[in-house]
């Protein structure tokens, strides 16, 4: 199980202490999008959380960190290059 996550991940355009404890969570889901995985299956992977018992939550989690996932990739990893503060 991974750290501790908040069902919306983070949306705005600076990288936060939250980004940077679940970088390796937002590459593990971007490996599974790009594997064509079902998104009910990482999330009871990757969060812990049943589909079947919790499918509104379980779709948000997915879909909220999967998009900051992909932020990461086209914008947030600039901040870990440049060793952003936050």
């Amino acid at each position: 199980m991974i750290d501790p996550f908040e069902d919306t991940a983070p949306s705005g355009v600076e990288l936060t202490a939250y980004d940077r404890v679940h970088v390796k969570l937002y590459m593990r889901l971007l490996d599974a999008a790009g594997d064509g995985a079902d998104w009910r299956e990482a999330v009871q992977v990757l969060f812990g959380i049943d589909p079947e018992c919790e499918p509104e939550r379980a779709r948000h989690v997915h879909d909220s960190h999967l998009a900051r996932a992909r932020w990461m990739t086209h914008s947030g990893y600039r901040h870990l290059l440049r060793g952003s503060p936050n």
